[in-house]
């Protein structure tokens, strides 16, 4: 057997112990095993259950191995069981096998429930099978054999390692998949909540011939067989208003956006949103769907509205603080922005140290403003509400102030989680605002919106009053499962290209 280019003396080891099993007629890779409980069932019932024969399956964790007895952990997605594999009762064949186990291989057993002379309860095997040999040592433990007894003595630290090989990172830290089951429990929760009001969840296309509904840089493609440029979605927003004027008064989608940016702790190029439109309401009606919709997913999720994150506490129960962007800024700065002109925003700006020659608007100024001097501070749950019509060209004009916009974002912990607005739904006026920010991105405004007609013309059919929301699931997972990065709260992280190295096992 020709051993891989890569190996070293660890892997060397298990590929002899590969062949040795196959030379004694031993499957390394059956086909299926048959189980009648999983680790949380046997502990969960032991006294039901206690001398009941059961068949259990699972990865070995830990192997001590003494002559003609051998103890082993076995994990699975549920948690950690001993196995008390005897040679007298699985029988020689079998049990020289099992001393041909390394940690990391999967194994069945069949045997009954009992418990040891420390009180462990433990399987006790009748029968022990080979379900999948490893052939890889798991590169976040070592294995250190001390006579026949092979124990972990290193656990794995390496944050890049982890998310780059996050398979592994499962396999030896269970609170990495404690964090990630709680993230399908938060989306669960928030889908109920949406479903029991009567939304109903849709699905939007990913490819789409025109990008839009934020501001962003989009990733590109190619339809070979349209002979078509596409783009991976940077919103779904304007599909779901389609929806809206096609008749539906509730939509929602669960779905991923793609967006061509940086890297850091709160954004990954590739993350998961939840958006819903709703007809016949606004902005107010949707603060507090989103203030008892999270408080829920919390309690639910958590088992209180109060969580920790990162050393600080904050309350998620309804209600949310609620403040005019305008008013934060003159709050923290001393400087009054209603009714100022552009020129007067500029120079406010500069007095500032925001760097405002590249910013086209005073509205892009003052949200630089606002970033630099308001965000950071926002740590209990906050709606900020009324932003400049520059800066938010799918919004409708603020019934008091045509200056201004009705949109919020809501804010925990100094992070923006979110982005809602009552919709526009005038075409004349939403066509100009597309037509101003053509401008934009013709004087070279990257993340400007891109002019779609189709929907316009969807717009000039009717769209309804409708209110809309986009949710960052990921920052709000990180929130609820007190998780530094946002790396921690995705399955496969985008990563940079791995630089292969001789220490790889």
């Amino acid at each position: 057997m020709q051993l891989p280019e890569d190996h070293n003396e660890l892997r060397r080891i298990r590929f002899q112990k590969l062949e040795e099993l196959r030379e004694m007629g031993v499957e390394p890779y059956p086909y299926s095993f048959s189980r009648t409980h999983n680790t949380k069932d046997i502990i969960e019932s032991f006294d039901s259950l206690e001398s009941k024969k059961v068949s259990v399956a699972g990865r070995i964790t830990s192997l001590r191995r003494m002559g003609k007895a051998s103890f082993s952990d076995i994990s699975d997605q549920h948690g950690r069981l001993q196995l008390y594999v005897k040679k007298d009762n699985v029988g020689e064949e079998s049990y020289s096998m099992f001393r041909r186990l390394d940690i990391g291989d999967f194994v069945g057993a069949v045997g009954s429930v009992g418990k040891t002379k420390t009180g462990e309860i433990s399987i006790f095997a009748k029968e022990i099978k080979l379900l999948s040999k490893s052939l890889r040592p798991l590169p976040i433990v070592k294995e250190k054999v001390d006579g026949d007894e092979s124990v972990v003595y290193e656990k794995f630290y390496d944050v890049e390692l982890r998310y780059r090989q996050r398979y592994v990172d499962l396999v030896v830290n269970p609170e990495v998949r404690e964090v990630l089951v709680r993230r399908t429990r938060i989306i669960d929760s928030m889908r109920d909540y949406l479903n029991g009001r009567e939304f109903l969840e849709v699905e939007t296309p990913i490819l789409q011939p025109i990008y839009g509904g934020a501001f962003a840089r989009p990733f590109m493609t190619h339809h070979n067989a349209l002979d078509v440029d596409l783009y991976l979605r940077i919103s779904n927003e304007l599909y779901l208003k389609r929806l809206i004027v096609g008749g539906y008064d509730g939509v929602y989608e669960f779905g991923k956006a793609f967006r061509n940016e940086g890297m850091d702790r709160f954004h990954n190029p590739e993350f998961t949103s939840v958006e819903l439109y709703v007809a016949y309401h606004d902005y107010n009606y949707m603060m507090e769907l989103v203030e008892e919709m999270i408080s829920t997913a919390a309690r639910e999720v958590t088992g209180s509205t109060k969580i920790q994150y990162q050393g600080q506490e904050v309350d998620l129960a309804p209600p949310w603080k609620r403040v005019r962007m305008l008013d934060a800024i003159q709050e923290k700065t001393g400087h009054n922005l209603y009714g100022k002109s552009d020129g007067e925003v500029r120079k406010i700006g500069e007095q500032l140290n925001i760097d405002v020659a590249p910013l086209p608007s005073a509205g892009k100024i003052i949200d630089e403003i606002f970033e630099a001097y308001v965000e950071s501070d926002l740590i209990e749950p906050t709606f900020v509400v009324d932003y400049p019509v520059e800066i938010s060209p799918l919004a409708k004009r603020h019934r008091d102030d045509p200056k201004l916009v009705e949109r919020f974002e809501p804010y925990i912990l100094g992070r923006e989680i979110g982005n809602a607005f009552s919709e526009l739904n005038d075409p004349i006026d939403q066509r100009g605002r597309f037509e101003a920010q053509r401008k934009l991105l013709d004087e070279g405004d990257l993340e400007a919106q891109v002019l779609d007609e189709d929907f316009l013309r969807a717009l000039e059919y009717g769209m309804p009053p409708t209110v809309g929301l986009g949710l960052g699931l990921d920052r709000l997972v990180m929130m609820l499962t007190d998780s530094y990065s946002i790396r921690d709260v995705i399955f496969f992280p985008q990563m940079r290209p791995e630089q292969k190295s001789g220490s790889d096992v």
